[in-house]
């Protein structure tokens, strides 16, 4: 898994990074809970996803931060 979220994160990007990766999966469970969507729809939510966490995982390795606990 890519996050602990019981460890602080000591760098901001890191953090807004982390956060936009949350609010992706968090938008793709809630609309695949409330109604059945369309394939164009499901593959762009969970597109939106796999974006956010390439751009995290990249964070991390250019920038070796980590969180702290």
């Amino acid at each position: 898994m890519l996050l602990l979220s019981t460890l602080a994160i000591s760098c901001p990007e890191h953090a807004r990074l982390e956060s936009e990766f949350l609010e992706a999966r968090d938008r793709l469970r809630i609309f695949v809970r409330l109604r059945k969507l369309t394939i164009a729809e499901e593959r762009q939510l969970a597109d939106r996803v796999a974006m956010a966490i390439a751009r995290l995982k990249e964070h991390i390795a250019e920038h070796r931060c980590q969180r702290q606990g």
